[in-house]
């Protein structure tokens, strides 16, 4: 047997409805869409979430909360997550990347304080927690903001 000679099996498929082909085929005339109407038209028929003039789902259920358009998604990283660095590292958005700390560079980066620094790194990110900066410069690094922290 080859690849040409496959057939599906017998009975396994049928005919397409051609219809609008004449009275004599049995759905001609309307085409089995009845007479007029808006299912009769072209492109006809109602949306999935109509319900026949009832008040819709979507107008009916109570909305709640607001969305802040000045809302600054940051990257989180952890000041225990800095040990990595050699101490006298400056730490850059490329470095933290590099070391998979920070997703995307075009994300702003701040650094939390969770955890416990060992070493002097100099951190150079959009913002920092007063933990964060506090136990870095106990550890004699520095902290350098790259913009002015967000109103909010």
């Amino acid at each position: 047997m080859k690849l040409n000679e496959l057939r599906p099996a017998k009975g396994a498929t049928r005919q397409r409805k051609r219809v609008g082909r004449g009275e004599g085929s049995g759905s001609g005339g309307t085409a089995g869409k009845g007479h007029k109407g808006h299912k009769a038209r072209s492109g006809g028929g109602s949306h999935p979430w109509h319900e026949g003039g009832q008040m819709p789902l979507q107008r009916r259920v109570p909305k709640g909360g607001f969305k802040n358009v000045n809302r600054v998604d940051y990257q989180v990283v952890n000041v225990g997550d800095l040990n990595c660095f050699e101490a006298g590292t400056e730490v850059t958005l490329a470095l933290l990347k590099e070391k998979n700390l920070a997703k995307r560079l075009s994300l702003p980066v701040k650094v939390l304080g969770n955890g416990a620094l060992d070493r002097a790194v100099r951190v150079r990110v959009h913002a920092a927690s007063a933990s964060a900066r506090q136990k870095i410069e106990a550890a004699g690094g520095a902290v350098d903001l790259l913009k002015p922290e967000p109103r909010g």
